[in-house]
């Protein structure tokens, strides 16, 4: 039986953005827009937190907890270890992978992805990042089957395609098949946009923006035009 779960990737010690996670966003903490905006999506059948499993990360885990949003203790540094090890606990037969830099991603976007996934025969399709379409930058995901992850798992030997998800299929493609697609609603196809938080920058303009955590993706890309107000 199919089973897909998105996996959140999350963490409290980024270099360039320490503890973005619990940075205060419009109302919400940066982590809580992402995980309610992942579990808006209706072709999820269970969301997961995968956090690394040192000490600086409990407080994180303690919060998401409190909030019965479930999480799984990896690898911080064996990112695909992390995902593989999480999705093994859920018997995922397929795995949304989703960056918690993106608390703008819609789960509109997400049921666009899976369906597409599911409608072609690619080893791995992706609508997060404007490459090959005209999507946003941080208003989507990737999508994986389990058995393309243990595969990752299995060949991944460079360290720099252990500590990030899917450098391995990116840099190999002719052993994997790569697709992806421009946003069904051309109201969005807005590849200029940046929408997720790297820097202290990102989360300023992201913050001077008049954003609600149930926005749709029209009405974020909206709240990104040019000249529009910017006053909450």
């Amino acid at each position: 039986m199919r089973k897909v779960v998105g996996i959140i990737q999350a963490r409290m010690g980024a270099s360039r953005l320490p503890n973005k996670m619990m940075l205060w966003l419009n109302g919400h903490p940066v982590i809580d827009w992402v995980v309610k905006r992942v579990q808006s999506a209706g072709k999820l059948d269970r969301v997961v937190v995968a956090l690394p499993s040192g000490a600086r990360d409990d407080v994180l885990a303690m919060y998401l907890e409190r909030q019965g949003v479930p999480v799984f203790r990896g690898s911080e540094t064996d990112l695909v270890d992390r995902f593989y090890q999480a999705a093994r606990a859920v018997c995922a037969t397929h795995i949304v992978r989703i960056c918690a830099d993106n608390p703008l991603i819609c789960g509109s976007e997400i049921d666009h992805l899976v369906d597409y996934y599911f409608s072609h025969t690619n080893d791995y399709v992706y609508n997060h990042i404007p490459r090959n379409n005209r999507y946003p930058d941080g208003l989507g995901a990737e999508i994986i089957s389990f058995d393309v992850l243990e595969r990752v798992w299995n060949e991944a030997r460079k360290p720099e395609h252990r500590e990030h998800l899917l450098n391995y299929i990116w840099e190999n493609p002719e052993k994997f098949s790569i697709g992806t697609f421009d946003p069904p609603d051309p109201e969005l196809a807005k590849p200029e946009v940046k929408l997720d938080i790297d820097l202290l920058e990102d989360y300023g303009k992201i913050l001077a923006r008049p954003v609600r955590i149930e926005m749709t993706a029209r009405e974020i890309l909206a709240a990104f035009k040019e000249g529009s107000d910017h006053r909450l």
